[in-house]
């Protein structure tokens, strides 16, 4: 007799896949959360655009007065608002477009890191230069 040591249970050979979220793969920080939310908001006021712009015609050169005068206007602009902010789908969608261009604005930082360096240098180099030329300066007055 042969002893074997797999296992004579089907499911034992059936690899376990952890579900993930991939609309929210990682735990983001409070900063990036923060843009996430600003994503999502500039999303759901795209999509309300006309409503708040139908209240901000309505309220020109109206301070108080625009409660009242433009209600039916506030009243579409906040309905159509909440519908959209209440849309988790749209936070996801918000939370999917930070993810994807995740790389491009890492991207760009960099790239301002390094012309913000290369600046630096430059600083340098001239403040160096104008000491040097003081110094000749001082050297011929003294003379």
């Amino acid at each position: 007799m042969a002893s074997t040591s797999e296992s004579s249970d089907p499911s034992a050979t059936i690899p376990v896949t952890k579900k993930y979220n991939f609309r929210n793969p990682l735990p983001l920080s409070a900063s990036q959360e923060q843009e996430v939310k600003q994503l999502y908001y500039k999303r759901v006021r795209a999509r309300c655009a006309p409503e708040i712009k139908a209240f901000a015609e309505c309220a020109v050169n109206r301070t108080v007065t625009a409660t009242w005068v433009c209600r039916q206007q506030r009243l579409a602009m906040n309905a159509c608002m909440v519908t959209h902010a209440n849309n988790r789908e749209e936070e996801d969608r918000a939370r999917e477009e930070w993810f994807a261009t995740y790389e491009e604005r890492r991207r760009v930082k960099e790239e301002e890191l390094k012309r913000v360096e290369q600046r630096r240098a430059e600083v340098i180099t001239m403040m160096r230069q104008d000491e040097e030329r003081r110094r000749q300066q001082q050297q011929s007055e003294g003379k």
